[in-house]
């Protein structure tokens, strides 16, 4: 039960206790990860439950593990964290003297100790160099401007695609189309979309923002709206929704609709309207639109969680609860909280975290379990351990400060007070 006060719902975000409570998740994850992730050989491992390297010997380091380490720990040095700046220092070393491709341009896929194991370029990546870059010029990191302007560079001649208003998904290390170039993606798009806010919230740039617009407009008002605000996740070249698509990597490209992207893109659409000025009429009634359905179709009344992928018919296809989905959910219900006051939205956030607190924490060995079973029992068929911080994180300290901006714009502008 939600108690109104004044007609606005009491929220637990304002609550003293629970602020803490959340400052103490975020810590905990910052214990887990700051030294556990660290190769010795360069870059970061993937870690199993218990905080170990999964593959010691043979590391492969994805340019995402990368990138979001320097995000994170960029945060972590804002909010005043001793040691957080090193690792930020790691990921953008890197990410400039290894994942950069000097012949070629771009930023390779995958490296291990040899060199790339898979050289393609991948708007996913790149996004995630785009957001690294931002954040790590908020605490002056000497290699954020440089790397800002060569991402920014990549991204405009070799991704952006302005007849569409959205980015192309993915290359050979020399730039040739993969498999014809027929495949567009919405989840390159949307990280693009939260990295190119992040890229304008640090320098004022404005076509940054003008491009976030863009691809919010193309794929949440025009693609999602058409289908009853449930987000498509892949297109032919021309934008055209393809809804039987399959790929076998399904942790990023997973078949039918994933309900945590609709959240996701809740929580974007709003960042967007504030950053611009709301300027576009269309983006709360989305955002409000997103997160009904993720709730109504995508949570699991039964036993709680979100379902990773429905298919079509709006039936749950991959049952198991991943730990991403309902972190989003926190961030979209926190900025609905602030933007579209309601007793619904603050239900939504108490409902999420009574079970992120009753099944995804794992007390045992730290961190989150990043993957349940439908029942909530911890298990493996996609994730083999704890690759990440950054959804964990994002959701403990969302949280904690104003709906008006990426974590390090509000940080920044708190002077680092939570």
């Amino acid at each position: 039960m939600v108690r109104a006060t004044g007609g606005l719902p009491d929220r637990w975000s304002d609550r003293p206790y629970h602020r803490s409570w959340l400052l103490a998740q975020a810590n905990g994850l910052f214990d887990f990860f700051q030294h556990n992730s660290v190769n010795p050989r360069g870059g970061f491992y993937d870690l199993d439950d218990r905080g170990r390297p999964l593959d010691p010997a043979g590391q492969v380091r994805g340019i995402h593990i990368a990138a979001r380490a320097v995000h994170c720990f960029a945060i972590a040095t804002l909010l005043g964290r001793p040691g957080a700046a090193d690792v930020v220092d790691r990921g953008m070393d890197y990410l400039w003297n290894h994942h950069r491709d000097l012949e070629n341009g771009g930023y390779v896929w995958s490296l291990n100790d040899a060199g790339p194991v898979d050289a393609s370029k991948q708007g996913y990546g790149h996004a995630f160099v785009l957001l690294a870059a931002s954040s790590a010029r908020t605490i002056g990191h000497p290699l954020a401007d440089a790397m800002l302007a060569d991402i920014t560079e990549v991204l405009n001649a070799r991704f952006w695609e302005a007849r569409h208003g959205a980015i192309a998904e993915e290359f050979t290390a020399d730039w040739q189309p993969l498999d014809g170039g027929r495949y567009r993606g919405q989840n390159s798009n949307m990280h693009l979309t939260e990295a190119l806010m992040a890229a304008f919230e640090t320098t004022g740039d404005k076509d940054y923002l003008a491009k976030a617009e863009s691809i919010a407009d193309l794929v949440i008002r025009r693609r999602a709206g058409s289908v009853g605000w449930r987000v498509a996740e892949h297109f032919d070249a021309d934008w055209g929704l393809d809804k039987h698509y399959y790929h076998p990597n399904e942790m990023f490209r997973p078949a039918g609709t994933t309900p945590g992207h609709w959240l996701e893109w809740a929580r974007l659409t709003l960042q967007i309207w504030a950053l611009g000025g709301r300027r576009h009429d269309w983006m709360p009634e989305a955002a409000r639109g997103l997160f009904a359905q993720a709730m109504a179709l995508g949570w699991d009344a039964d036993k709680g969680g979100f379902f990773y992928t429905l298919d079509w018919e709006d039936r749950p296809a991959k049952r198991h609860k991943l730990w991403w989905p309902a972190c989003e959910g926190i961030g979209a219900a926190h900025f609905l909280g602030e933007h579209l006051p309601s007793a619904f939205h603050e239900e939504g956030y108490r409902k999420i975290w009574n079970v992120i607190e009753r099944a995804f924490l794992d007390r045992e060995n730290g961190g989150w379990h990043e993957e349940l079973t439908e029942d909530l029992v911890p298990g493996h068929s996609m994730f083999a351990g704890k690759g990440d911080i950054y959804h964990a994180l994002q959701a403990c300290l969302i949280p904690l400060f104003p709906a008006t901006g990426s974590l390090t714009k509000v940080i920044v502008e708190a002077g680092g007070a939570v």
